[in-house]
């Protein structure tokens, strides 16, 4: 117990120096700082693009392949051990987990801005709508959903089965044994927050700059870096507040309040954008994605196009793994392996699926009928992309307040979760982490985040893509090794059965 209570000191202290630094840094040389992530960001995409593809390919196959094999039969916990929620409850959470602010940020902007600017062929063509969708199921489908298998089964099959410190680290025991409590576990686990911190903060920036758009659009309040600030600062204090003090029933409603508007907005777009349209959208749209799969995930045909997306993309799941992971772990307690992987990277992906279909289907049908409206709309300014296509629709003066409220509440909900794990990432995987702890990564997030906005400017996006990259790119590495390792342990653990 001392062993992780000293590697839990070192690897909070390492961590919080890193992330205070990289504040100070951006915020006393933000010219510097500047630059150096944009040197950063040409370097990783152009020389290792490659390398983020081809990784997020493996752990698509090391997931289904673990999932097919006898190793699915395992359980997440002891032989005895029975899961801790009904199915439903269970579906309900992973459902959950698949409504992140990301998902309303960029449901309407993304296949609008792949319309306008497809990566093979002219844009604003029919062909270029097919593919703008098909692009977007490509990244917020199966590729990321196995990232999150991959660090979810880690984490569960190491605390549940083995024993372990709710950390990554823990994964390594098979190929490091009690060096896992020493420095390289220190470093991994270092990493981990590392690309938690800004892989969230990249969400909570998007995120901020869709409410203070959505502000302007709606009420004319002027969305510039400093309003943005203000509104994350407002979010820190409130999230941080909830965190620290435990209010669980107020974050719970928040949680309510995401799922409800989430599938009220559902309801309503599908019924008032083109239900045929979308329809029509949607199926299409599937099969396509399915008929593309692997040419699509290995594809580097446009290297300054895949740059600015899929390898984002890649990077950005990487760096929410060990978050998401922790999520889908805790409440897979008791289940196979083989039920984990194939809930966990279809029922989510399902869902997006069907959300993107709706949202995306409905941009499309109803810039058609505008005129071009929301295109012209999303060449201006992306972030305004839904509340553009809700002005399209009947109750705009209802609706569009409704999507701040379901932004707010799911940019609410994911800083409380990210907070929560950071700080038992750097407490030795306790469950239950101290309140000053929870305390300091939600002021720690909101700062790093404001300072990311305030250093990026009106090109803010760029600033936390390179962030979230740079992030991404070692914990990838230790994704790869953390494959081995897990199958490393599942193989003993099956020859284990069988001698029994």
């Amino acid at each position: 117990m001392s062993r992780v209570n000293e590697s839990s000191r070192t690897v909070l202290y390492v961590s919080a120096t890193i992330v205070l630094l990289f504040v100070a840094f951006g915020m006393f040389m933000p010219t510097e700082m500047g630059k150096v992530v944009g040197e950063v960001f040409t370097f990783l995409t152009t020389k290792f693009g490659w390398l983020y593809l081809l990784s997020v390919s493996f752990f698509i196959v090391v997931a289904f392949g673990i999932a097919v094999s006898r190793y699915g039969n395992i359980k997440l916990g002891k032989d005895d051990d029975v899961p801790e929620f009904t199915n439903f409850q269970w579906f309900a959470m992973l459902f959950g987990g698949g409504m992140g602010i990301g998902l309303v940020f960029w449901s309407v902007a993304e296949p609008i801005m792949h319309y306008l600017a497809p990566p093979v062929g002219a844009g604003s063509t029919p062909e270029a709508m097919a593919t703008a969708l098909r692009i977007t199921f490509f990244h917020w489908g199966i590729h990321a959903w196995a990232v999150f298998a991959i660090g979810g089964l880690a984490l569960a099959y190491f605390q549940f089965r083995k024993g372990f410190p709710f950390l990554i680290s823990s994964a390594f025991y098979p190929l490091i044994g009690d060096r896992i409590y020493g420095p390289i576990g220190k470093s991994i686990d270092i990493l981990s927050v590392f690309a938690t911190v800004f892989g969230v903060a990249t969400s909570l920036g998007l995120g901020s700059s869709q409410i203070a758009t959505g502000l302007e659009f709606i009420w004319g309040i002027k969305a510039t870096p400093t309003t943005i600030s203000i509104i994350i600062a407002i979010m820190t204090v409130i999230f941080t507040l909830a965190t620290v003090s435990g209010l669980h029933k107020a974050m719970q409603m928040a949680a309510n309040i995401k799922v409800w508007l989430s599938v009220g907005f559902m309801v309503f777009i599908f019924l008032f954008g083109g239900m045929v349209y979308i329809l029509n959208t949607f199926t299409d749209t599937l099969g396509a994605y399915l008929q593309n799969f692997i040419g699509q995930s290995l594809w580097m045909g446009n290297v300054d196009w895949i740059k600015g997306w899929t390898v984002f993309y890649w990077a950005w799941w990487i760096a929410w793994a060990p978050f998401v992971g922790q999520f889908v772990a805790r409440v897979s307690k008791g289940r196979t392996i083989r039920e984990f992987i194939l809930a966990v990277t279809l029922l989510p992906v399902g869902f997006s699926i069907i959300w993107l279909s709706i949202y995306g289907g409905a941009a499309f049908n109803l810039d058609q009928i505008s005129n071009g409206a929301i295109q012209t709309a999303v060449n201006a300014d992306y972030t305004t992309a839904l509340f553009v296509t809700l002005k399209q629709m009947p109750l705009y003066s209802i609706t569009a307040p409704l999507a701040i409220v379901l932004i707010v509440a799911s940019f609410i909900g994911a800083a409380n979760s990210a907070t929560y794990v950071l700080a038992m990432l750097t407490s030795g995987g306790d469950m239950n982490p101290s309140e000053k702890l929870r305390g300091f990564w939600g002021i720690a997030q909101g700062v790093l985040t404001i300072m990311l906005i305030l250093v990026g400017g009106t090109t803010a996006l760029k600033a936390l893509q390179t962030a979230s990259i740079a992030a991404a790119f070692p914990f990838m590495l230790i994704m790869l090794i953390m494959c081995y390792s897990l199958y490393k342990a599942l193989s003993e653990d099956s020859a284990q059965e069988i001698n029994k």
